[in-house]
């Protein structure tokens, strides 16, 4: 039997609010610098000369949208990622861990903050994977099968 734990839509749909918060807000502070003539009225010196706030909605646009299309391209690299334990294995991203390397199972704070640490050996090196479920949906079941494999 094969436990999957996919990717959470805690974190989907808080990617995706991010993004729709910083394109949002380049727009808005694009129009104002640009567009707004109370706002650039307001916010210009008596020399002429814009002030930090107009040269700040001016020059910020393009990097604070390019970071909501970097957060994007960041979601859709990971929409696909998944815990998957399965009958010999678990697999979580590139790490591939045998049920026979792996030493301890820290759950102490799997019911109050929701992740769990797994110890195990890769190439004579201890190593950990902290598995949370703001990152994946499911883990509850994930664990359980991977206690049931262990014990």
């Amino acid at each position: 039997m094969t436990v999957e734990a996919p990717l959470s839509r805690y974190k989907k749909n808080n990617l995706l609010i991010m993004i729709a918060l910083l394109v949002g807000l380049g727009i808005w502070f694009y129009y104002d610098g640009h567009h707004n003539p109370d706002f650039i009225s307001k916010h210009t010196q008596p020399d002429g000369a814009p002030d930090s706030t107009l040269s700040f909605n001016r020059k910020a646009p393009p990097f604070i949208v390019g970071a909501g299309i970097a957060l994007g391209i960041y979601l859709a690299a990971i929409r696909g990622r998944k815990v998957v334990a399965d009958e010999t294995e678990l697999r979580s991203g590139s790490a591939t861990i045998p049920y026979s390397t792996i030493e301890k199972i820290n759950k102490t704070y799997f019911d109050k903050k929701g992740y769990f640490v797994l110890t195990y050996t890769d190439g004579g090196q201890h190593k950990e994977l902290r598995l949370s479920d703001r990152w994946y949906d499911n883990l509850p079941a994930v664990l359980d099968h991977i206690v049931a494999k262990i014990s």
